[in-house]
């Protein structure tokens, strides 16, 4: 039995398991480094595990740096089709509510469906109708709706 052989083997089973238990993609791509020193150890037998180690060592870094420009680097370049999908005030501009509570120097409140917000614009008498215009964090902007 080849000992090398079976090392290679159980390194790379032993990095995708340690993928698997914590995704990072990181040791997923050092495991297959480690399939490609163990497909080179199983057909070209007798190379010195000097070499072996120094093989995995390079073929890690140029897998790992071929994942960090071609794979992790399309997927921040998308764009999504709910943008404001965890911007809950984003999700209300343009929207015309009645005020809940009047708006005096500066600040009322709306409700929007079982939630309460505040708002901030112009004085303005409770039942008027409001145009969300803005945020400021989770305070909402309005202004009299025409």
């Amino acid at each position: 039995m080849r000992w090398d052989v079976v090392a290679w083997g159980a390194i790379a089973l032993l990095l995708f398991a340690a993928e698997a238990l914590a995704p990072g993609a990181f040791m997923l791509w050092m495991g297959f480094a480690a399939v490609a020193v163990f497909l080179g150890v199983l057909l070209v037998p007798g190379i010195p595990m000097l070499a072996q180690v120094a093989a995995f060592v390079v073929l890690s870094f140029v897998s790992i740096q071929v994942y960090r420009k071609f794979v992790r680097g399309r997927g921040h370049e998308r764009e999504s089709d709910h943008p404001n999908l965890n911007r809950r005030a984003f999700q209300h501009i343009d929207r015309v509510v009645p005020l809940d509570q009047a708006i005096v120097a500066g600040r009322g409140r709306v409700k929007i469906g079982d939630a309460f917000w505040v708002v901030q614009g112009p004085d303005l008498e409770a039942g008027t109708p409001v145009r969300i215009v803005g945020t400021d964090g989770v305070t909402l902007r309005v202004e009299p709706a025409a």
